[in-house]
């Protein structure tokens, strides 16, 4: 109860300061997006990019490893599937981790991990090797799909929060492109050693950059929190306000507990539900095995792998791209609901379904809810709650990268089938339990958290 009237009354009064116009510094400060702002965005991101690149390199190189390495069909279904092993490894530590060390560092470490587990690939003589590296860059994935997201969310204007959050979903498509295309004319090698470019990019960058404002009143760094935001929102910008709210909120979250037992309390059931549900949704609904294995789903189809593969690259990049236009515009719950998408595709082509699969999950599911997480949970439960939606979401992408090839020996219509009807369930989870949180700053959002 106490709980809950503290949320509320912080609520009251942000929007107070905004009524009387104390807020309007604070809101002309957030329409601006400065160079500042634009290149540690950029940064991350490059996190995303190496992100894309782990996620999309075994459709590519599944013909070139199998025969060099002599793999079977059950050891090449480990050396996919063991990406999600390491993402739950990921999982247990990247809330933590990002809470101990910082955005930046965590960011960092995640680059070093990313480069030995490309090397270890590029160099593998025998399945244990590839394996170990392909282990690494799973818990790589998962820092970078927490930590990226956060730290963009944590820098930007609440007016661009929602397109720079959700650009690490068309880097993501940009890095599958990327290996996709190098993939019909490198070896799985090379391909190996140019994907660890985006890593060594992102840890030179990362020197030039500021640590996230919401981190640093975490720790209470207040000097330097007011010196970040006016780097972020420019040297002519007030940023006295935005500063004292931050500072305001972070502080009343603190001093409640961030234990894992404090996450399970009734206030934040409906958030771990939202968060969880869509991790699990995201996977179930097929989508890493479709990434993992679409050179296999055409050649099983009959169609041509290299026309297959090039053209989902081509058309995730500029579905990605209107999803970030519009994710401020129309908000998160359409995107995720699919409402963008009238016209129903034709099930018996593959070649048109996969092409319509990549669209559609592009703007909503594959990005979208790393966006959400990052916005619902409260300072003081965000680390935690980020491991746990983590470990979800690579729980459930190992169950069905490993079982994938599995279950296409058993029935290719059946597979498919049961994944169309966990995305129908996806369409009434978000329609029923998701909130909005467009337009609206963290403060707010985590401020109104007990009144969702």
């Amino acid at each position: 109860m106490e709980e809950g009237l503290l949320t509320r009354s912080v609520l009251e009064e942000a929007k107070s300061k905004t009524d009387n116009g104390v807020g309007d510094n604070c809101r002309q400060n957030d329409s601006q997006a400065t160079m500042v702002t634009v290149l540690s965005s950029l940064v991350a991101l490059f996190g995303s990019l190496s992100s894309g690149c782990i996620v999309g390199y075994s459709s590519p190189a599944e013909s070139g490893i199998v025969e060099d390495l002599e793999l079977s069909l059950a050891a090449y279904s480990v050396f996919g599937s063991i990406l999600t092993i390491g993402g739950v490894a990921g999982g247990l530590v990247n809330g933590r981790l990002t809470d101990l060390i910082g955005r930046r560092h965590t960011m960092w470490f995640s680059g070093i991990f990313s480069i030995v587990g490309w090397f270890s690939i590029a160099f593998a003589k025998n399945a244990w090797w590839l394996d170990f590296g392909r282990l690494l860059l799973g818990f790589t994935n998962a820092l970078n799909h927490y930590v990226v997201t956060v730290y963009v969310a944590e820098i930007t204007p609440k007016d661009f929060r929602g397109r720079y959050a959700s650009a690490t979903q068309l880097m993501t498509c940009c890095g599958i492109s990327l290996v996709y295309f190098i993939g019909n004319v490198v070896t799985w090698r090379t391909m190996a050693v140019l994907s660890a470019i985006p890593s060594l990019l992102q840890i030179f960058g990362l020197f030039f950059i500021p640590e996230s404002p919401r981190w640093l009143a975490k720790v209470g760094r207040y000097i330097e929190l007011e010196g970040t935001l006016q780097s972020l929102r420019g040297k002519n910008a007030d940023v006295s306000q935005e500063a004292a709210d931050v500072i305001e909120v972070t502080e009343k979250f603190m001093q409640q507990s961030e234990s894992i037992l404090h996450l399970f309390q009734r206030r934040y059931t409906r958030l771990l539900i939202v968060g969880a549900g869509l991790m699990i949704l995201q996977q179930l609904s097929g989508s890493s095995a479709i990434l993992f294995y679409s050179s296999s789903i055409f050649l099983d189809a009959g169609f041509s792998r290299s026309i297959g593969t090039i053209s989902m690259s081509i058309i995730q990049i500029p579905s990605a791209t209107l999803s970030v236009l519009l994710i401020d515009k129309s908000g998160r719950r359409p995107l995720l609901l699919g409402l963008h998408l009238l016209k129903e595709l034709t099930p018996t082509l593959v070649y048109i379904a996969m092409l319509g699969f990549s669209v559609a999950f592009t703007m909503g599911m594959a990005g979208l809810p790393w966006v959400v997480i990052s916005e619902i949970f409260p300072i003081n439960v965000k680390g935690l709650a980020g491991s746990f939606a983590t470990i979800t979401c690579y729980f459930f992408s190992w169950i069905c990268t490993y079982t994938f090839k599995f279950m296409m020996d058993w029935t290719s219509a059946g597979t498919f089938f049961i994944f169309s009807a966990f995305c129908g369930l996806a369409v009434v989870f978000v329609a029923k339990l998701v909130p909005e949180t467009k337009g609206r700053t963290l403060e707010e959002i985590q401020a109104s958290i007990a009144q969702f």
